[in-house]
């Protein structure tokens, strides 16, 4: 932490570079002394925005998903990579850096905190709100971090440099009680979807304190909580907002439809001021990206049904030779796969060739399998979810990342129900079937309760739906962590399409290595325990 303790101080200045989540206007960078910054009710909403800055970025979403058996990073031996193979030394830059970046917003959250009452003009409605909005964010980071680190130094006040130094770590558990008392006691300070301003789209709602407070739940297994937050947010929208289901899936993350009645808070990004380029080394080569780093894993590939509803190692109609017809649409909408199209940023389309042997455009198709070195995928596939065609030439997009969206709130009551013993059919009409009608399911088989399946086979269903419906949306490792199924899904050998061996065999990558007794806590950074060792010890199978 001893890093951060100066993140916003620095020989008694305050420093601020920030964007306005709201106004969409580019804020300039200035320096202020302590006694005049908090003179100025628009200094004190950079603060917010800087808070809301750090809450989240595309970045950790693809970087999340890395972590998860959804992507594969072949063209190096990155962090995530290292996790997944079993290497988690507590030097990694990853630790370090997702520590000191959470630590950051929170120094944020509470040099606002402590300072909004000294804002001369700013009425008292609007220090509530932004009370709110801050202690929304506050426990979003907490959440995250306990999530990775498991018990963690824990304040609810800025701490000096040398507190930094001394303080030990809480209990997840007391972290996680906070969080829920946090946004219980903030959720009447703030407005619903409802009663938003469009000029205040992207900011912390009821509904977004609703949905946060389900996925807490969730993630503790807290069934019956997790059930009434999600039926709160579907039967009580005169409260909390207005949500449904946007209309199509693959528009859900275009440019064109943000802030649609799916989306329950989303992290801003502005188009030409504040970008993001993930893309540009996830998308087909012959669309203008420069290199893949990011790749769908086969196994992602397989988990989307055929129409039938059938899974593909149930459906004898499975075609090897085209896998990838009559399948659910969310697979094209999410993977690029060979002979998928792509429309291009000026609208035309071009076919996309990755088949050994196949199509005149060689740009990535796989003639030759050469491994991370090269530039082509090294899976066989390419992401397709999130492209925005509005970007610049070099996928640099102002498209906002959704955190929080309704499909996400159906899946975790069916979830719910189902551990509770109470998914039937009225529950499924609901959720599930709603979900798959969207993504363009028609056949009875696909859409209807499927009765008879044991408990087993449904949670696997749900499992299975969750995955297709939210992949790469950075929620699936932490699904994997909370289910205590690493060893099922991130353990043994990784495998992209079947393209190796002339078109016999799937391409082998990578064997990963989950240790059920280490890694589903992350190491304390080395760097941290270096500077305080009233961290110690260290999580379980990590060295200290």
């Amino acid at each position: 932490m001893r890093r951060i303790i100066h993140f916003l101080y620095s020989s008694g200045l305050l420093l601020t570079t920030l964007y306005s989540c709201n106004t969409m206007d580019p804020l300039p960078t200035d320096e202020f002394t302590d006694a005049t910054f908090w003179q100025s009710v628009d200094n004190a909403e950079q603060m917010v925005n800087m808070a809301y800055n750090q809450m989240y970025s595309a970045d950790k979403m693809f970087n999340d998903e890395a972590l998860s058996d959804n992507i594969f990073e072949g063209r190096s031996n990155t962090d995530q990579r290292s996790i997944r193979n079993g290497m988690p030394m507590p030097t990694l830059g990853r630790f370090a850096s997702e520590w000191n970046d959470a630590y950051g917003g929170l120094k944020t959250v509470h040099v606002f905190l402590a300072n909004v009452d000294r804002v001369p003009e700013a009425t008292d409605a609007w220090k509530q709100r932004k009370r709110a909005e801050m202690r929304f964010i506050r426990a979003l980071i907490y959440f995250r971090l306990v999530n990775f680190y498991g018990d963690v130094p824990f304040f609810t006040e800025d701490v000096t440099l040398e507190e930094s130094e001394q303080i030990g770590r809480t209990p997840k558990a007391t972290i996680i009680a906070f969080i829920h008392t946090e946004l219980s006691a903030i959720s009447s300070m703030l407005p619903s979807r409802n009663e938003l301003e469009v000029t205040d789209r992207g900011r912390i709602t009821k509904g977004a304190v609703m949905a946060f407070q389900a996925r807490a739940y969730l993630y503790e297994n807290n069934w019956q909580k997790t059930a009434d937050y999600c039926d709160s947010l579907m039967n009580a929208q005169g409260t909390y907002g207005n949500y449904a289901l946007f209309s199509n899936y693959t528009g859900l993350f275009e440019a064109a439809n943000e802030y649609n009645e799916e989306v329950i808070l989303d992290y801003a990004y502005v188009p030409s001021l504040k970008m993001w380029g993930k893309l540009y080394d996830a998308a087909p080569l012959s669309a203008g990206a420069r290199l893949n780093a990011y790749a769908p894993l086969q196994s992602l590939v397989d988990n989307y049904l055929t129409l039938s509803g059938a899974s593909i190692s149930d459906n004898p109609s499975y075609n090897e030779n085209n896998p990838y017809v009559n399948r659910d649409p969310r697979l094209t909408a999410t993977v690029v796969h060979h002979g998928a199209q792509w429309v291009n940023f000026n609208g035309s389309t071009r076919t996309i060739y990755i088949r050994p042997g196949t199509g005149s455009n060689n740009e990535e198709r796989m003639d030759v399998y050469s491994g991370a070195a090269a530039n082509t995928s090294p899976t066989g596939y390419y992401v397709r979810k999130y492209y925005d065609r509005t970007a610049t030439e070099v996928f640099q997009s102002g498209l906002n990342i959704i955190m929080f969206r309704y499909a996400d709130v159906l899946l975790m009551y069916a979830e719910a129900k189902q551990q509770l013993g109470q998914l039937d059919a009225a529950v499924w009409n609901q959720t599930i079937r709603p979900i798959r009608v969207r993504a363009g399911f028609e056949a009875a088989t696909a859409l209807d309760f499927p009765v008879g399946l044991s408990s087993a086979a449904m949670t696997t269903l749900i499992r299975n739906e969750r995955r297709s419906e939210l992949a790469l949306e950075g929620l699936r490792y932490f699904d994997i962590v909370r289910w205590k199924a690493g060893k099922t899904y991130l353990d043994g050998p990784v495998y992209g399409a079947k393209f190796a061996n002339g078109n016999s065999s799937y391409i082998r990558l990578d064997t990963r290595r989950f240790d059920e007794n280490r890694d589903y806590l992350w190491s304390l950074p080395q760097v941290e325990v270096d500077l305080n060792k009233n961290l110690l010890p260290n999580n379980p199978g990590h060295a200290n």
